[in-house]
């Protein structure tokens, strides 16, 4: 039977959708790798764990994979994706529903290529575009820490995602478009400090998965590499060049902060931030100077001060009578930081891209840490009606930022609200 032109169109289409879906599954097939008896705790050397303990916690691996209330490590952590929620799975070593029966080979797989021991693609949630960089060593006393933990039987909870990211072979394209696998390479232009430093921040200590921002894919964006970048109801601020802090960081700055979550010229880590300066703490110190000094050359160049554009009439009254009924007595009182509040010309949240940190710390507060004493701050999400917090917003953002006002602040309180409520 001979095809119309029209219907040759249509074969042909689909002969390439059936090409390209065969490509896809190409790029996605692996092999599982043969399940091992998990191996005894005493085959493990105690320093080789505990220095898997020290990298666990720079990676901040039990901050991910533990859900609010749940056995440190089994997984069921939701996490907010443009596409849907992900939640985490357990890394414990029970045998069924952990890692159990993963041997060296099946762990360094997952960290490198993005693959499980069954031979799945794994969704970059799980960063390994950042942890492919991780030396065999430090894979190896992160496999030796995870395996000698207390095994938890806990069933992974269904990721809830739109298609087509639900279908995860589909990830083979995406590897392809936007994942570099490698080691990380020392840059002979730097000393040992700061290569140790870059291993670390690009490596497992992943910053930029938080402080980068994606393209519509889901993807960092490199030329942006740690430019800023949203991370669940939160802004992870830009921590190169582009920084809008008031005073520039450097690296003893950058050390204080990770070991203790405040320090006195940029103030308390709150958000995601705070799980991540609580697990920096337990780290080396020689890992955290080393991550301080790359930082705080990254952050080095000369920051640009812009004038902030004054405000007249009853929105800025307004909101002056709201600073000083609810903020006034801490950030512009006598008490000494950590305790007391911080000056705001000195808060990069001010002087930020967006609104959204600040509201979200007036809405919510500050609770104590759980590493160090430190400073707390009440929510005002009772106390404040979105008009009242609309001027605050604005009186701030005038009389102590270095950027003009923040657009559609609004509809950045409405959106407050509702991570506030969710």
């Amino acid at each position: 039977m001979k095809l119309l032109p029209g219907g040759r169109i249509i074969m042909g289409v689909i002969a390439w959708v059936a090409l390209a879906l065969g490509a896809c599954l190409l790029l996605a097939w692996r092999t599982a790798i043969e399940p091992i008896v998990r191996p005894a705790v005493s085959e493990f050397d105690p320093a080789v764990v505990h220095r898997g303990a020290q990298l666990a916690a720079l990676g901040n691996c039990a901050s991910c994979h533990t859900a609010p209330g749940g056995e440190p490590l089994t997984g069921g952590r939701a996490l907010s994706t443009p596409f849907g929620t992900l939640y985490s799975t357990n890394i414990t070593p029970d045998p069924k529903t952990g890692i159990g029966h993963w041997s060296r080979a099946a762990f360094r797989r997952a960290m490198r290529e993005g693959v499980d021991r069954e031979g799945r693609q794994l969704y970059p949630a799980f960063p390994y575009d950042h942890f492919t960089l991780v030396n065999d060593t430090d894979d190896d006393a992160l496999y030796a820490y995870l395996m000698t933990r207390r095994s938890v039987p806990a069933l992974p909870r269904e990721n809830q995602l739109r298609f087509p990211m639900n279908v995860r072979w589909l990830l083979g394209t995406w590897k392809l478009l936007f994942f570099r696998e490698g080691q990380f390479q020392a840059d002979a232009a730097h000393d040992a400090q700061w290569n140790r430093g870059a291993y670390l921040v690009n490596g497992l200590g992943h910053c930029g998965a938080c402080h980068t921002p994606r393209n519509r894919f889901g993807a960092e964006i490199p030329a942006q590499r740690l430019a800023g970048g949203d991370a669940q109801g939160w802004y992870a601020y830009a921590i190169n060049s582009a920084s809008q802090a008031r005073v520039p960081w450097d690296a003893a700055a950058l050390s204080d902060y990770f070991r203790t979550g405040w320090q006195s010229d940029h103030g308390v880590a709150h958000g995601p931030m705070a799980e991540v300066t609580n697990a920096l703490a337990e780290i080396a110190d020689s890992d955290r100077s080393a991550m301080s000094t790359y930082v705080g050359w990254m952050m080095s160049q000369e920051h640009r001060a812009h004038g902030a554009t004054k405000l007249n009439g009853p929105a800025d009254r307004d909101g002056a009578l709201v600073y000083a009924g609810a903020c006034a007595r801490c950030h512009d009182g006598t008490r000494a930081l950590p305790f007391g509040g911080i000056r705001l010309q000195f808060s990069t949240a001010v002087s930020a891209a967006n609104a959204t940190n600040l509201i979200n710390v007036v809405l919510d507060g500050i609770g104590p840490s759980e590493v160090s004493a430190g400073p707390i701050m009440p929510g005002f999400a009772s106390t404040l009606s979105d008009s009242q917090l609309e001027s605050l917003l604005a009186y701030v953002r005038v009389h102590f930022g270095s950027q003009p006002p923040w657009p559609a602040i609004a509809e950045s309180v409405h959106q407050g609200r509702r991570r506030a409520h969710d």
